[in-house]
């Protein structure tokens, strides 16, 4: 369980994002956050498997690729909602590869905590854990905007399938949970934010899922 607490790390830390209000991201560098997001091109390239299987003496071919969504085309009320949701389109694209890292580096440290011979040898690679997951994500949290800020706990949450606010209850204790929740709720935020793709949040997955396709 002990990936979790790394998590839960990365959770709290994208809670310095919302100090962020009036930052934007910069152009260049290695990670998603420092990379200015060209509206012109999909965030994740698609892909394209080709194989094949026996049928018989003969050998089909086939290609595997990623999904395709159609969606009705959205209609905008007004300029205002317009601009609304390319920002919204900007911030998934710019954010949610952060959330892919963040469960990405969860299951590679649960793998090499498996590894582990004790508790003592895996309580010693968790402090070393903490202590590169504060250097690293910190600064790069706080180069977020308020609003991708806050997107990004929503995203985790998708990605991990867990509120912020409990994971950092369960696993760093309940006072440091306490600690991040009214943090964050200074910046108008939760770190208790569910996600729901089929009610609140429906837009946001639609962009989601149209992003990981490489449609946008």
């Amino acid at each position: 369980m002990a990936h979790f607490k790394r998590m839960a790390l990365v959770a709290a830390c994208a809670a310095l994002a919302l100090r962020a209000a009036a930052q934007a991201g910069s152009v260049g560098g290695a990670h998603p956050e420092d990379r200015a997001v060209d509206m012109d091109s999909p965030t994740f390239v698609p892909t394209v498997k080709v194989g094949k299987v026996l049928y018989g003496r003969d050998s089909i071919q086939y290609m595997e690729m990623n999904n395709v969504y159609v969606y009705p085309r959205l209609e905008f009320s007004s300029q205002r909602q317009a601009m609304s949701y390319m920002r919204l389109v900007r911030n998934v694209k710019k954010v949610l590869p952060i959330a892919k890292e963040v469960n990405k580096i969860i299951l590679e440290t649960y793998e090499y905590l498996e590894t582990l011979p004790n508790k003592r040898a895996r309580d010693e690679h968790m402090r070393l854990v903490e202590k590169s997951i504060i250097k690293e994500y910190k600064p790069r949290m706080k180069k977020l905007t308020y609003s991708q800020g806050k997107l990004l706990i929503k995203l985790i949450y998708r990605e991990c399938n867990s509120s912020s606010y409990d994971i950092v209850k369960a696993f760093l204790g309940p006072i440091r949970a306490g600690f991040w929740q009214a943090f964050s709720s200074i910046f108008g935020a939760s770190l208790r934010k569910g996600y729901d793709p089929e009610g609140t949040d429906r837009l946001t997955e639609r962009v989601v899922l149209l992003v990981e396709s490489g449609q946008l």
